[in-house]
C-alpha cells in the first residue's frame, strides 16, 4: 500500500537548460546550461492546481497533461508514495520547443519534485530513468538530472516487453569552455525535424561521426582546442538544413570563422562552445537578424530543496 505524503510537504526544484547532439553526439551527448526553469510544489487537501508564469505561460495545460505534473505522479509512483491533492507553480526560463531542453527540463523537475516529496528514496539513475522515458532518449534529461556534460545510451531488452533502460555518466566540463545559444524566434518539432532524416546511412559517415564523438569527448574533458573538429557531424545535421535554413546558416556563418558551432538538439537554437568571446560583431549581426543571443556557463545538476509540513 502507497504511503500518503502528508500536506503542508513543499518541495523547489532549480533545474538547467541543456544542449543535445554537440555536433556529432546524436542522441548519445548532452550538457547542461545555465538558464533555469524553477518549480515548486506543495501537497494540498484534494485537486490540482497549476500555476504558469513565463516561457510557454499562454499554450501550456493547466490539468493533469501537464508533463511536470505527469512527471511528478511518476515519480511518486516510483516511490510507492500518493498525494491527496497539489499545487504546482512553475516559472519557465528555458524557451519552448528550441532546442534547450524545455520538455526534459520540465520531466528532470517533475520527477525530482515527486521524489522529493516522497523523501528522495530514488537515486540518480532512476531520476534519469524515470525522466528519459518521457523523452525516449537520456541526452538532455541526463544532463539536467546529472551536470556538466554527459554520455548517455539506451539499452532495448531483446525480449520485447521490458521498457528500455537510459543511462548516463556525467563528464566534467574544462574550466574554460563556456557556451553562446542564438535563438531564432519560431519554434522546431523535435518529432517533424527527425522524420527528414533518412534511415540507413553510409559506413563512412557512420565511421565519420564516431571518431568525432569520441574527439567531442576528450575536447569537453581537456582539450577545448578540439571543440571545432569535435562538433562536426555527417548524421543529422546537413539533412535538417533544408527544414531549418537559418539556423543552418548561422552555423556555416559561425564555423567558418572559426567557431565550435552546431544545431542544439533538433533546433533550432544554433550553439557555439567557446573559450574565448565571440566577436561582438558577430553577436550584433545575430541580433540584427532577429536571433536571441544567450551567453551561458555549463551548469551543475539539477537543485531540489524539500520541506516538512
Amino acid at each position: 500500500m502507497s504511503t500518503e505524503v502528508e500536506v503542508g510537504v513543499k518541495a523547489t526544484v532549480k533545474v538547467p537548460a541543456s544542449s543535445a547532439n554537440l555536433g556529432p553526439g546524436y542522441d548519445t551527448l548532452g550538457i547542461a546550461l545555465s538558464l533555469y526553469d524553477t518549480v515548486e510544489v506543495e501537497v494540498i487537501p484534494a485537486g490540482l492546481e497549476v500555476e504558469i508564469f513565463g516561457e510557454g505561460a499562454e499554450d501550456l495545460p493547466r490539468d493533469d497533461s501537464h508533463l511536470v505534473v505527469k512527471a511528478i505522479r511518476s515519480a511518486l509512483n516510483a516511490a510507492d508514495a500518493a498525494v491527496p491533492g497539489l499545487r504546482v507553480t512553475c516559472n519557465n526560463n528555458i524557451p519552448q520547443s528550441r532546442g534547450l531542453g524545455s520538455s526534459a527540463a520540465a520531466a528532470v523537475a517533475g520527477v525530482a519534485a515527486g521524489n522529493a516529496l516522497a523523501g528522495s528514496p530514488l537515486n540518480s539513475d532512476q531520476l534519469v530513468q524515470l525522466s528519459s522515458a518521457f523523452e525516449g532518449h537520456p541526452d538532455n534529461a541526463a544532463a539536467s538530472v546529472l551536470g556538466n556534460a554527459v554520455v548517455s545510451w539506451t539499452t532495448v531488452p531483446v525480449d520485447g516487453r521490458s521498457l528500455p533502460e537510459y543511462r548516463a555518466v556525467s563528464v566534467d566540463v574544462h574550466e574554460t569552455i563556456q557556451a553562446t545559444a542564438l535563438v531564432p524566434d519560431f519554434h522546431a518539432s523535435t518529432q517533424a525535424v527527425r522524420r527528414v532524416l533518412p534511415s540507413h546511412v553510409t559506413h563512412g559517415d557512420a565511421s565519420f561521426n564516431v571518431s568525432r564523438t569520441a574527439v567531442q569527448v576528450v575536447a569537453l574533458q581537456k582539450y577545448p582546442e578540439l571543440l571545432w573538429e569535435g562538433t562536426r557531424d555527417r548524421l543529422h545535421q546537413p539533412y535538417r538544413a533544408d527544414v531549418l535554413p537559418i539556423t543552418a546558416e548561422w552555423v556555416n556563418r559561425l564555423r567558418n570563422r572559426g567557431y565550435a558551432a552546431y544545431l542544439s538538439g533538433a533546433g533550432p537554437t544554433a550553439m557555439v562552445l567557446h573559450t574565448e568571446p565571440i566577436e561582438e560583431s558577430i553577436l550584433e549581426d545575430a541580433r540584427e537578424a532577429g536571433l536571441r543571443v544567450l551567453p551561458l556557463e555549463v551548469a551543475g545538476p539539477v537543485e531540489v530543496h524539500a520541506a516538512q509540513a
